[in-house]
């Protein structure tokens, strides 16, 4: 005797197409290549001018300065954005690379501000580098002048200013910058080509 099979029922059917259409969407899927991330916008910055190589002091040349950039919370005060506003300024202290050359660091307006009525600001090399780091922009040295043969050293400059020093890891040439009145200037420049120059540090008065 023949035997007939049940048809299958309409949802046996409809559940079996839905498998089969689920399979064929995860394999579309994991075919699929992943989205590429969107990249994530620059972090803002702003034009900072730096030293481009360790600097002596002297006049600043275009090739001594490059700009580099800085995070606006990290601008430093009296930065500037352009190498062509400070090329042919006089650098007042030894700069190292990579530091920004700010209005303080140049013989200008930032240190000759500092000047009272009637000073100047004069340069004072002495002969020991190691004297100028211990220096710091603020004190107050005496210059003293030791001529050859001389049996004492002669104060040439009390109680000057410090307007610009090189600090204790950079002493560089040992250039010092000075508030003096305009006769003591004369005497230090004429010192510095006849006498070995050194410091003291008075007692703050």
């Amino acid at each position: 005797m023949v035997r007939f099979r049940r048809p299958r029922s309409l949802l046996h059917t409809g559940r079996q197409v839905l498998a089969a259409l689920l399979a064929v969407t995860a394999l579309v899927l994991a075919l699929r290549p992943s989205p590429v991330p969107s990249a994530s916008p620059a972090p803002e910055t702003v034009p900072v001018v730096v030293a481009a190589a360790d600097l002596p002091p002297g006049v600043l040349a275009d090739g001594d300065l490059r700009v580099a950039r800085y995070p606006p919370g990290l601008r430093p005060g009296g930065a500037v954005a352009d190498t062509a506003s400070l090329v042919g300024q006089s650098l007042a202290a030894a700069t190292r690379a990579g530091e920004p050359v700010t209005d303080v660091r140049l013989v200008g307006t930032g240190l000759t501000a500092q000047l009272a009525a009637g000073q100047v600001a004069a340069p004072v090399r002495p002969a020991d580098l190691a004297v100028s780091a211990l220096v710091r922009p603020g004190d107050r040295v005496d210059v003293l002048a030791t001529t050859p043969g001389a049996d004492r050293a002669e104060v040439v400059a009390a109680g000057a200013l410090v307007l610009a020093a090189p600090g204790p890891d950079d002493a560089g040439d040992g250039l010092l910058l000075l508030a003096v009145d305009a006769p003591t200037a004369a005497l230090l420049a004429a010192a510095a080509s006849a006498a070995t120059l050194t410091l003291s540090l008075p007692r703050p008065g």
